[in-house]
């Protein structure tokens, strides 16, 4: 599932709901720009609790329109 740096390499095996490392990992991105990326509007973030969730098809939805 994953290459050396721990990057998801295939997305069936991603769970359905990706937590904010793991949404890290996926995107290759740093744990202050993930907090700033769910914090802007129209990112695909919910809460949980007090955790934040992103569902895997909704991100990737919002990837494929370029806001990535």
């Amino acid at each position: 599932m994953t290459v050396e740096d721990n990057r998801p390499t295939n997305y069936d095996d991603l769970p359905l709901v990706l937590d904010m490392k793991e949404m890290q990992k996926v995107l290759g991105i740093s744990r202050t720009t993930a907090y700033q990326l769910v914090h802007e509007e129209g990112f695909p973030a919910f809460r949980s609790g007090n955790r934040i969730k992103i569902s895997k098809e909704a991100l990737f939805k919002w990837m494929e329109k370029g806001r990535a």
